[in-house]
């Protein structure tokens, strides 16, 4: 199955573009889509999101749908 997976922010430095196809064998939580992604084997700071609503990282990537990943936002 394939998605698209879109980096925003300082992630998309860290990453080196903005945006790729990924090709998954199965439906996916999201936070295992970011491992896959990042190398990093926790998501507790990216938030995370499927089809432009924000998910928790339990939340399963589907057939077509677009992921984002964004850093903690902060300020103030």
């Amino acid at each position: 199955m394939n998605i698209t997976v879109k980096y925003f922010a300082s992630l998309r430095e860290q990453m080196g573009k903005a945006e790729e196809l990924l090709t998954l064998s199965k439906a996916t939580p999201i936070a295992e889509v970011w491992e896959n992604v990042s190398g990093e084997t926790s998501s507790d700071n990216i938030l995370m999101a499927i089809n432009m609503e924000y998910v928790k990282p339990d939340a399963i990537v589907e057939e077509g749908d677009e992921v984002a990943f964004f850093p903690p936002v902060t300020g103030g």
